[in-house]
């Protein structure tokens, strides 16, 4: 397994991201708890969730409490308000078994909470890193305006944000933006939301950008093998490779 530095959080990662969000599609608790425990034990430290499935965390929660120490867990709310936020963080912290969060981040498409902003989203952040509630905080969003702010402004350590082999030529110039601001990106739906089914390619495109973390969604024993075998085994970037991936980017573009 490679790891590398999650941009200015210094937060070491591994390079194939679990997404917990599927857990509860799996069936039986031993069978999601098995699957996060063989994703860990092939060299997976980094797991996401999000607040708005309190099954998923609680499944993650139950399934790494032992180890806890040894991995990084990451959530989101979308809580618009402190009180919102507050709230979300202190159900996340509970459902997950833990006392803080290595990255926390805010779910918004169009508005960007900033320092001295009137609605005291930014500074509650800092208040919570500073009681080592979250140890780092980010964004999610799909917008790729409000993602080009949130490395403009400076303020936030890390992006989510849809990355694929169909993604727009945009979406390529966001994740250099983040390279040479030093923002860590993880790159949400790394299969087009379900809408790609040749891992390979997929897997082998955003191989390619060794700053980009893939946030791979797995609910089966089946999906997390094939995801661990493609990053020991890489597909080779030759001229057939590109040729697929161009020809895939044109049909859905």
């Amino acid at each position: 397994m490679e790891y590398v530095r999650l941009g200015k959080t210094d937060l070491i990662v591994s390079r194939v991201a679990f997404g917990a969000m599927r857990l509860t599609d799996s069936v039986g608790v031993d069978d999601a708890a098995s699957i996060v425990r063989k994703a860990y034990d092939c060299g997976i430290n980094f797991f996401d969730t999000a607040s708005k499935s309190p099954e998923s965390e609680r499944l993650l929660g139950d399934a790494v409490y032992d180890i806890r120490k040894n991995v990084l867990l990451s959530t989101s709310t979308g809580g618009k308000t402190v009180a919102e936020i507050k709230e979300s963080l202190e159900a996340s912290l509970m459902a997950l078994h833990c006392d803080s969060v290595d990255l926390f981040q805010i779910e918004t498409e169009k508005f960007l909470p900033l320092p001295g902003g009137a609605d005291k989203i930014y500074e509650t952040l800092k208040d919570l890193q500073r009681q080592s509630k979250i140890k780092h905080f980010g964004i999610v969003t799909t917008n790729l305006d409000t993602a080009k702010k949130v490395v403009q402004s400076g303020a936030y350590e890390t992006i989510q944000f849809p990355f694929n082999i169909i993604s727009p030529d945009p979406c390529v110039e966001l994740v250099k933006m983040c390279e040479e601001h030093d923002i860590g990106f993880i790159a949400m739906q790394p299969l087009g939301g379900g809408v790609l089914e040749n891992v390979p390619l997929a897997y082998g495109f955003l191989n390619q950008y060794e700053s980009v973390v893939p946030l791979w969604g797995i609910k089966k024993q089946e999906e997390l093998e094939q995801i661990l075998y493609f990053n020991e085994h890489p597909p080779v970037i030759d001229e057939k490779f590109n040729s697929d991936a161009d020809r895939l980017k044109n049909f859905f573009n």
